[in-house]
């Protein structure tokens, strides 16, 4: 994605944390000559070399994991918070924009075994269900339940090249004491975008 040099973040472990905290992502390869897109959740791991890989399943219904052997090449796109910059909050004239983070992976896609996504699985629900007041485990499921894991694909994506945008008003840092005030006002979004311009 086009990021101009100022809002890139080159800082690997805070964009790890924000891989981890918005893991529900954007699945994107090319299906029949034209992209196809799927909304889940892609889980940063570690494999056994020590590389960073993301790894989710699709259902099997979804013609998308079809083209995955001729079409191993996938985008995957992490969004994080957003919103709306007014520029009546600013000390001079200017027009308004938009702050956000998103972060983009290109990476290659390998189907697991059976096994192998069932260990995800297991990983997927535990991370999911530690703040439950009473968490499932995948253990406590029946195995007619669990046969449901062969209507599901599963795969891990070995990570090639991650472009991460942090578009946090930089060239503005006069203007956000307003700026933040202003977005603190405002819904969930801004006051997280608001939270990441005091980190800055």
């Amino acid at each position: 994605m086009y990021i101009p040099h100022r809002y890139q973040n080159e800082n690997l472990e805070e964009v790890r944390d924000f891989l981890r905290e918005n893991a529900f992502a954007i699945l994107i390869n090319q299906v029949e000559g034209r992209p196809w897109a799927t909304h889940i959740p892609l889980e940063l791991e570690v494999d056994h070399n020590g590389s960073d890989v993301l790894v989710g399943h699709i259902a099997r219904a979804n013609p998308q994991w079809k083209s995955f052997e001729e079409h191993p090449g996938v985008l995957c796109i992490f969004h994080g918070p957003h919103s709306y910059i007014s520029s009546t909050w600013y000390a001079r004239e200017e027009v308004p924009t938009w702050n956000y983070i998103s972060v983009h992976i290109y990476g290659t896609l390998e189907i697991l075994d059976e096994g192998a996504v069932l260990e995800s699985l297991h990983a997927l629900v535990d991370k999911y269900e530690q703040n439950s007041k009473n968490p499932l485990s995948i253990h406590d499921l029946s195995e007619r339940t669990m046969r449901q894991i062969k209507g599901i694909v599963g795969f891990k994506i070995r990570i090639h090249e991650i472009q991460a945008a942090y578009k946090l008003s930089q060239g503005r840092e006069e203007d956000h004491p307003q700026i933040i005030k202003e977005l603190e006002k405002r819904g969930a979004g801004s006051t997280q975008i608001a939270g990441a311009m005091k980190k800055k």
